[in-house]
């Protein structure tokens, strides 16, 4: 798994329930919240420092997920997305991407045929039990609660620069 990991220079994330912890929290005039992580940010920081294409890849629409984006300095996001499968495929040939340098971390059904094209395919551990049972990952971490985080840290070790990509962004 060490090699696979590190040939990956693309993440395709999901949002709900692999950013987020699935919840979508509606305030009294339909405002739509979510909760993500301040850790997962912070591994898709280190992924950018390493060198990793973090793409965010969902279903739903939501200014949330724009607005978080943003803040982490994402460019490649698509919501709306229905057939995340022939989106991927048509992404990574304008990326000039291989499946062999992509991981896809999602967590319910509607992501397991775009999982497919990934070398590594990887769900929180709270994923969906027809997930978790066909990825080639299951993280220990929950949806919303660091997965994002965790993956990012076995890509960054098994490139062998995490230590290096946290000094360069916090000194660490």
């Amino acid at each position: 798994m060490r090699e696979v990991l590190s040939a990956i220079r693309c993440l395709v994330l999901d949002v709900d329930g692999t950013m987020t912890d699935g919840g979508v929290y509606l305030d009294s005039r339909g405002t739509e919240m979510k909760k993500f992580s301040i850790r997962d940010g912070a591994g898709i920081l280190l992924l950018r420092e390493g060198g990793v294409l973090p793409v965010i890849l969902t279903g739903r629409e939501s200014s949330c997920v724009a607005l978080r984006a943003r803040e982490l300095g994402i460019s490649q996001v698509f919501q709306g997305v229905k057939d995340k499968r022939t989106f991927l495929e048509q992404f990574l040939r304008e990326q000039n991407l291989s499946g062999q340098e992509t991981a896809y971390l999602g967590d319910d059904f509607n992501d397991l045929a775009a999982m497919s094209l990934a070398a590594v395919s990887a769900c929180p551990s709270d994923a969906a039990a027809g997930v978790r049972n066909r990825c080639s990952l299951v993280l220990k971490a929950r949806g919303g609660e660091g997965a994002v985080r965790e993956f990012a840290e076995l890509v960054l070790s098994a490139k062998g620069i995490l230590e290096d990509c946290a000094r360069r962004l916090w000194g660490a």
